[in-house]
């Protein structure tokens, strides 16, 4: 079955909060971008340490590989599961 995704913006993409979150994701990885901690393909993410977008403090933030912030299931307290 081919991924729906018109279907799928328009049930969880579109919403108002998600739009806040993605934006907040994108303006952390501009401001990372302009003070040279990362660039264009390096395969690196900005991590949330608590894995809420919407906190952006330094504190919050780091700089991790692509594959380590991407190899876990997000949880609410965004730490690997025990399971």
């Amino acid at each position: 079955m081919a991924r729906n995704y018109a279907k799928e913006y328009a049930n969880y993409h579109s919403k108002p909060a998600q739009i806040k979150k993605r934006s907040s994701r994108n303006k952390v990885r501009r401001e990372a971008l302009a003070s040279g901690k990362v660039k264009k393909g390096d395969n690196l993410d900005i991590h949330h340490v608590d894995g809420n977008p919407l906190n952006n403090k330094k504190s919050n933030l780091r700089t991790v590989h692509r594959s380590k912030n991407r190899s876990f299931a997000r949880t609410k307290t965004a730490r690997k599961s025990k399971a």
